[in-house]
């Protein structure tokens, strides 16, 4: 048997795995826009909505997939969902019309939400205080990690096979992610028995002040994250004349360095023993940021860049420190719980923000959207205020088990 303290690598690296596997369809089929319009004779609005179904199933089911962790434990949530989403995926390949599909693609999300749900909790019940913040930074980080590698391979596998094959594909990688769940993934030999560590009611964890306040941290938060990433190119493109290919390229030096970001704070969040500092630190930086790039826009080309792009890539690197801190506040028994309610803030967050900010954008300019990102921040920042570092220092102090 392998030794705790390894085999908690193991976890990590299917947890992480397992997320990687549904961002590839969360975030992935975004790649493929085209050939899903011509497969199911769409317009525009009709692929948004297609791909957004994914979307509203996952938000719906992401806080019942949490208490379902908390209660039966991760394992059997994980391999449940994956095998749901392998199946509602192998249907959308095989049915006809857009409709169905777009039912099937929901339910798809809905099944996958377990996975954003339960494997935060592994990570937190694995891992003790001082490895948690590097250990959630890599399970986050496996997200754009799944969608860059679904944007590389599935325009290929659509213009070669069609979208049926696509589809297939992802069932096939969640089935056999559902296969390395079941025989990888366990509980820790500390761990209580299952359907006895939820001590705390599932309304209470909703009506918790320091998860609500956490919640409205996340959800500000991602409103610059969505706007950078959402508007980089034309802002830099239409309105700092910078050639489309430069402004693609710093596009995606911005999620590298988003990436590295991501595994940066949460070593540093180990570090100082603390989630809540380096993320009311990161709060202020994405602020002064954007609102610098405000003041810059439209500017020389080079000099927004030089401020933007690192902006963008701040406002993109502070989710697992929120994940983590969420796990380590929320009340005995309810980690997964308390990670899904942040995580569907962040989803709403995410739905919303870039339709509010390309109507700004278009009736007030660059600048007044840059500069609602940078409110949002301080936003953050002010929100984070209410939860003290004593709270932050007595739930890290706390056992994996007693935490999650």
């Amino acid at each position: 048997m392998v030794a705790p303290d390894r085999y908690r690598w193991v976890v990590l690296a299917v947890g992480a795995t397992a997320q990687g596997t549904t961002a590839a369809f969360f975030m992935g089929l975004a790649s493929v826009t085209p050939a899903l319009r011509a497969h199911y004779g769409l317009d525009l609005a009709g692929v948004g909505a297609l791909i957004g179904a994914i979307s509203v199933g996952l938000v719906a089911t992401m806080i019942p997939w949490g208490g379902a962790a908390d209660r039966f434990g991760e394992r059997g949530v994980m391999t449940v969902g994956l095998l749901g989403s392998a199946a509602a995926l192998a249907a959308a390949a095989v049915v006809p019309g857009p409709v169905a599909a777009g039912l099937l693609l929901a339910l798809a999300g809905a099944s996958g939400a377990s996975v954003n749900a339960a494997s935060g909790r592994a990570v937190l019940t694995w891992f003790p205080a001082e490895l948690r913040g590097f250990a959630m930074a890599v399970r986050q980080t496996a997200v754009p990690a799944g969608a860059a590698v679904a944007a590389v391979v599935l325009p290929g596998l659509a213009g070669s096979a069609g979208i049926p094959a696509v589809l297939a594909a992802l069932s096939g990688a969640s089935l056999v992610m559902a296969g390395a769940v079941a025989v990888w993934v366990r509980e820790p030999p500390d761990r209580p028995a299952r359907g006895t560590t939820a001590r705390t009611g599932f309304r209470a964890v909703l009506a918790d002040k320091r998860l609500q306040r956490l919640s409205a941290a996340g959800f500000a938060l991602v409103v610059p994250q969505y706007l950078g990433v959402t508007f980089l190119v034309e802002m830099l493109h239409d309105g700092s004349g910078l050639p489309l290919a430069v402004a693609g390229a710093l596009l995606a030096g911005t999620q590298v360095l988003s990436a590295a970001g991501r595994i940066g704070v949460g070593a540093w969040s180990d570090r100082v023993a603390s989630r809540l500092g380096p993320l009311r630190i990161l709060a202020v930086a994405v602020a002064v940021g954007f609102a610098t790039s405000a003041a810059l826009e439209p500017g020389p080309a080079t000099l927004l860049a030089a401020v933007l792009v690192p902006a963008v890539a701040l406002a993109a690197c502070w989710n697992g420190l929120v994940f983590t801190a969420a796990g380590e506040l929320a009340p005995a028994g309810r980690a997964a719980t308390g990670m899904a309610v942040t995580n569907t803030a962040n989803f709403l967050s995410a739905a919303i923000t870039p339709v509010v900010g390309g109507a700004v954008a278009q009736v007030a300019g660059w600048p007044a959207m840059l500069a609602l990102g940078a409110v949002a921040a301080v936003f953050a920042r002010v929100a984070l205020a209410g939860l003290g570092p004593d709270q932050d220092e007595r739930s890290r102090a706390a056992t994996p088990a007693q935490n999650s």
